[in-house]
């Protein structure tokens, strides 16, 4: 039996890795692990996910459509985490700046993200981009 390999490119097949997350039978135990799943919540096109683990704050002002609408018009072709800061299962607070690879428009694009997480009640949550490039 072959496994799928997991869209955020850990080497870890789908179902050893995001699966569970994205499926909510576990929580995702380091700001890095949340972080991949929310990748692979965009290219499963699982809107209900990336609510779900944006900071509570946030929630009420998700807008899940435009969301649905931008995850699904790209293609996305992989991930690349350059660095994760503190986000351990000790930790409170995290940062993990990644690559994610997405076609739109018949060109390839690069969105650079250094991002906020942030645990609430023993569970990780993304806060925001810090920076952009």
């Amino acid at each position: 039996m072959v496994e799928n390999p997991c869209p955020c490119q850990s080497a870890n097949s789908f179902d050893r890795c995001c699966g569970p997350l994205v499926a909510g039978e576990c929580l995702p135990p380091t700001a890095e692990a949340l972080m991949r799943s929310r990748y692979t919540a965009y290219v499963l096109g699982d809107i209900a996910y990336l609510k779900d683990t944006l900071w509570p704050k946030f929630q009420p002002g998700f807008d899940a459509e435009g969301t649905a609408r931008w995850a699904r018009e790209n293609h996305w072709t992989g991930l690349t985490v350059v660095s994760a800061d503190k986000g351990g299962s000790g930790d409170r607070e995290g940062t993990v700046l990644f690559l994610a690879r997405y076609l739109a428009g018949g060109r390839l694009h690069t969105h650079r993200e250094l991002s906020l997480f942030r645990k609430k009640g023993g569970r990780w949550y993304y806060v925001e981009a810090i920076r952009e490039t």
